[in-house]
């Protein structure tokens, strides 16, 4: 989710760049010859040549006749090495491969290689030490499932320079929504975007070239979303008889966009909720209204359990209607409300404060203010970066919960739903 101070879909920019990406991902392939150069024993076509060159040699001689026979018999009775045995080659998994859509919360450099928006430090600096188009000091929770799976970290659509997607793509980008319209890559432009890149890497290998992703990564992939956030941060700023129809409207379109990932061979979802947008340092320390026991807005947390409620109906029901798919519906919102309810079991002492800001405890939020005038240490136990976004090592804690499957509906650990992927917990802390 990528807000500015003026409202919730600043992250995504007025300014659209057109780009075409072409994928003519042809990898070189290179072929290695092993020739074995010596042998440690006689074939038995060789021995028979040995015997044979032994025979005439008695024949011819007179002397030393017995030696000869002894030579002879000990050449013939000298047992043959057995053969090894053929190595048999282990079945090799089919490798990891995501497909995610969403915003700012997993976007990995999208916006900035789509808008060439030059994001400058201290971003990025805790984990990669440079920005790499992440709105956070670190990773985003994408990042460390890629990790928890021992793949690599996933590449934007649009960052042609220096990407690999041979473990898939990830078409999120920042200020983006479910809303046709409202966002230069809202969540149809990004679907869209996937059928295109699947079309164009099987053509690839119908030629005979190596495309990104063959037939069989797409069919064991897990599409995964993370998008609405900026939706229901705008439902807010519309009179509220019209909140639950609007909010019906959005979660009906990531329904069509499931239905169209499912008619292109998607058959895992791993669908997250929107998180506790009342508890953003940004909305509580500009937006007015009822505070919770920890400091949150009522009405915008009561927003934001309404869609969350209406995007797990909808998993339930494509998890009836479409009896072969699997589909997780996982709760963003209990997991990221219990950092701050509970953050005396994180050790973080300000749950509601912004690493990266101005004015110090217990928001360190100046919206008239821009920059990072106070900024937190880099081992800092801090949730949000700059109000609206994880450090992280929010990114992490969150990450670490929704994998567990313990938020999860049903109840089922994500990397049980990866083909090859790693069944150990993650090691974030």
């Amino acid at each position: 989710m990528a807000m500015a101070a003026g409202g919730p879909n600043g992250g995504g920019g007025g300014k659209m760049v057109s780009l075409r990406l072409q994928y003519y991902c042809v990898f070189a392939a290179v072929g290695v010859a092993v020739i074995v150069l010596s042998l440690t024993f006689l074939s038995p076509s060789a021995m028979g040549a040995v015997r044979q060159n032994l025979g005439t040699v008695v024949a011819n001689s007179g002397a030393g006749e017995r030696e000869a026979r002894q030579a002879v018999a000990a050449v013939v009775a000298k047992p043959e090495p057995e053969p090894e045995a053929e190595k048999v080659e282990e079945k090799k998994e089919p490798p990891v491969v995501l497909f995610n859509f969403g915003d700012s919360n997993s976007d990995t450099g999208g916006v900035a290689a789509a808008g060439g928006i030059n994001i400058m430090p201290p971003e990025g600096r805790t984990y990669f030490g440079h920005p790499t188009g992440r709105l956070s000091d670190g990773r985003v929770i994408i990042d460390f499932i890629c990790a928890s799976l021992n793949t690599h970290e996933l590449n934007p659509y649009l960052k042609g320079v220096g990407s690999d997607y041979s473990n898939g793509v990830n078409f999120a980008m920042a200020g983006s929504t479910v809303s046709h319209g409202v966002s230069p890559y809202s969540l149809n432009v990004q679907v869209d975007q996937f059928v295109y890149f699947k079309r164009r890497s099987l053509e690839l290998f119908e030629r005979g070239l190596k495309g990104p992703v063959n037939k069989e990564g797409f069919e064991n992939a897990l599409y995964m979303m993370d998008i609405g956030h900026n939706d229901v941060a705008g439902v807010m700023h519309t009179p509220s008889d019209q909140w639950d129809k609007k909010l019906r409207t959005i979660v009906g379109e990531i329904g069509d966009a499931i239905r169209i990932l499912y008619d292109n061979g998607a058959r895992k979802f791993w669908i997250h909720g929107t998180g506790a947008l009342g508890c953003l340092p940004a909305m509580v320390a500009r937006e007015e209204g009822e505070h919770d026991a920890h400091g949150c807005l009522v009405n915008y947390n009561r927003a934001a359990q309404a869609f969350n409620k209406k995007l797990s109906d909808l998993c339930d029901e494509v998890r009836l209607h479409r009896k072969d798919a699997t589909v997780v519906y996982t709760d963003m919102f209990a997991i990221k409300y219990g950092f701050v309810a509970n953050h005396t079991k994180y050790g973080i002492e300000w749950p509601l404060m912004v690493c990266c800001g101005n004015g110090g405890p217990p928001y360190n939020f100046n919206p008239g203010k821009y920059g990072c005038g106070d900024l937190c240490g880099p081992e800092a136990k801090v949730l949000s970066w700059d109000g609206v976004h994880f450090t992280d090592f929010g990114s992490g804690l969150a990450a670490k919960h929704a994998m567990s499957g313990e938020y999860s509906k049903p109840r089922v650990k994500l990397a049980s739903l990866i083909n090859g992927g790693s069944k150990k917990p993650s090691s974030v802390s």
